[in-house]
């Protein structure tokens, strides 16, 4: 397939869905739920029973508003805090499960304090109910890193038609959590955090590390972070290490000192969003290499942003105006004070200067369905249906190389009536300097999940990406690569480099209904094939690459820690030094998706997907 069917095929792909974005599929809510789940063992002690969501099979797939719908204008008296302990369900609370393990966590574990959790809702009491605003609190509350699910649930208040109360469940993540990077005679890293400590929404995150050819042998990282100062879902975040990867081979010989005030749209009945960041990161020779293996440098980083999103109001007041407006303002600069004398005169986008000023207008139209069984194992889950298109534009300098920069990040959701999550991606952008066309660059592609089939003890998932990528009369940024989410997973050497990339990525999921220790398993098997060229490193070589592999996914949703992955994985064609099988045990594999509305103004990465926007 030569490069203009490629471009022809992803593209009419994408055109065919963006222009049909206003016609976004939504299942139809069935009314009926399981006898067993969290809705009726709540009702039950508030006495009356009211249906929230679809749960056939243990499967979830609603929109989030369905519930709050009927009780629109109702005015609310109460807001009641209740939280579960770790014995509970949310798929079935009927049950109780106690065993040593969920003694052990209830025993060390406080909950969430109730005014934390009071402090994270839009709702106030003596106001009308909104539906829409409701089911987005809802869906906020289960993005904050120490809950594991919540539910926000109306109750119609005795002797008063025009009245209800709201009940809101909450269950936390055993938010103490500990990694073990490496372990050996010589060599030891890991780390120790508490997402919530004090159970008042605060974090605390210590790494350790200790190596024999290390000088000092000793490194450490101290990290703390305040989630949502007094109501104004701030975060605020600080920072010191000197195990801080580098940015070249990312070993742990780089000393940081950070600085974040964070404030995202955290609903699209919020007005403003913006940050500001500030860093200092110098590497020293902690390893003893030699001068032309050590990447000796010395940066600052300084980063601001704020977004106003327009016509809130009347958003509120229109609930079938459901298109967005989001306008934001960027400035950053990256100013190296000691550069590696590797890189030399030339442009290296890792260590060169940088500077940007950029305007983005994002256009957004995007709901939730709450659904499970994708990233996580049974939790419910916020996936997102609409679009979300982002227009850039702006001045960016990267060292002496001063260029104009527009560019697009297109994204169409789509869940149809029989379960099938699909989304469309085209990320595209482009330089301009002194009459030349320069770094223009398409990201474009497609990926989904199956509807979840389901069997009598298992259930599964098919999960594809397809996507293609290519960058033309490249200046300066890097080559593309294939060790990233758009090439194969775990082929992690990055000197296979070219200007084009076609990648398909398989993946069949199954999620077994047994546990061990309360540690759900997530078998799965994957094949990936690459096509990368013309080949920067080696043209005369393969340019077609494959990956086949299988292994399995563990978790125990009580617990804050990342999904453990176990993965062998063989690699017929490899590069220079790499063997063909690998075999690895991860502890970083993300359980959510993130569904954040809008981002800072960037221009666009083509070996990264650091926002997690895309499936």
């Amino acid at each position: 397939m030569n490069i203009i069917l490629k471009t022809t095929f992803l593209l009419a792909l994408l055109c065919a869905s963006f222009c049909s974005i206003g016609q976004v599929q939504k299942d139809t809510a069935i009314d009926s739920v399981r006898k067993n789940n969290i809705f009726n063992y709540a009702m039950r002690f508030i006495k009356k029973s009211n249906a929230d969501t679809i749960n056939q099979k243990g499967i979830l797939a609603t929109r989030s508003e369905v519930a709050y719908e009927q009780f629109e204008g109702k005015i609310i008296r109460n807001i009641i805090i209740l939280r579960y302990k770790f014995e509970k369900s949310f798929s079935d609370t009927s049950k109780s499960i106690k065993y040593f393990g969920t003694r052990i966590l209830n025993a060390l574990h406080n909950n969430t304090k109730p005014w934390v959790i009071r402090n994270n809702l839009y709702i106030k009491e003596n106001t009308p109910v909104s539906a829409v605003l409701l089911a987005d609190n809802e869906r906020f509350l289960r993005s904050l890193p120490y809950i594991q699910d919540a539910r926000i649930i109306i109750q119609p208040k005795t002797g008063s038609d025009d009245s209800v109360d709201v009940y809101v469940f909450t269950k936390d993540l055993f938010t103490i959590n500990g990694d073990l990077h490496n372990a050996s005679t010589n060599k030891f890293s890991g780390s120790i955090e508490d997402a919530n400590l004090f159970a008042i929404g605060q974090k605390l995150h210590f790494d350790l590390s200790i190596e024999g050819n290390r000088n000092p042998s000793t490194g450490f990282g101290l990290f703390y972070t305040k989630y949502n100062i007094a109501h104004t879902f701030i975060d605020a975040s600080a920072g010191y290490t000197t195990v801080n990867p580098n940015l070249k081979y990312k070993a742990t010989d780089e000393k940081a000192i950070t600085f974040s005030l964070q404030r995202n749209l955290v609903s699209q009945y919020k007005h403003a969003a913006g940050g500001i960041t500030w860093g200092d990161f110098r590497t020293y020779n902690t390893y003893k290499l030699p001068d032309f293996s050590f990447y000796n440098y010395h940066y600052r980083l300084f980063d601001g942003w704020a977004g106003y999103k327009l016509g809130v109001k009347n958003y509120l007041n229109d609930k079938s105006n459901l298109s967005r407006k989001f306008v934001s303002l960027r400035y950053y600069q990256t100013q190296f004070y000691q550069r590696p004398i590797q890189v030399d005169s030339q442009l290296s986008f890792r260590f060169d200067d940088k500077k940007a000023v950029l305007g983005q207008i994002t256009l957004f139209k995007q709901e939730f369905y709450k659904t499970n069984y994708l990233y996580g194992f049974g939790t419910t889950e916020d996936i997102p249906f609409g679009y979300n298109i982002s227009f850039t534009a702006g001045w960016y300098k990267q060292s002496y190389l001063s260029r104009l920069y527009a560019g697009i990040d297109a994204n169409r959701y789509v869940v149809d009536n029989k379960g099938d999550i699909i989304q469309y991606f085209l990320r595209t952008g482009i330089f301009y300097h002194k009459g030349s066309i320069q770094d223009v660059g398409i990201l474009a592609g497609v990926s989904g999940f199956s509807r979840a089939f389901v069997f009598r003890n298992f259930k599964m998932r098919q999960y594809f990406r397809l996507s293609y990528t290519g960058i033309y009369n490249r200046t300066g940024l890097e080559p593309l690569t294939i060790n990233n989410p758009f090439g194969l997973r775990n082929f992690y050497k990055d000197s296979v480099m070219g200007d084009e990339r076609l990648s398909l990525h398989s993946e069949t999921i199954g999620f077994i209904r047994y546990k061990v220790f309360g540690f759900k398993f997530s078998p799965f098997i994957s094949g990936d094939i690459t096509n990368i060229s013309p080949r920067v490193d080696n043209p005369g070589n393969h340019t077609w690459f494959y990956g086949l592999g299988g292994g399995f996914r563990m978790r125990n949703e009580n617990l804050i820690f990342n999904t453990v992955e176990v993965r062998c994985a063989y690699f017929p064609n490899t590069a220079y030094g790499m063997k063909h099988f690998y075999a690895s045990i991860s502890t970083n594999i993300s359980f959510r998706y993130n569904s954040n509305y809008v981002r800072e103004p960037d221009i666009i990465q083509y070996n990264s997907d650091v926002a997690n926007n895309i499936f």
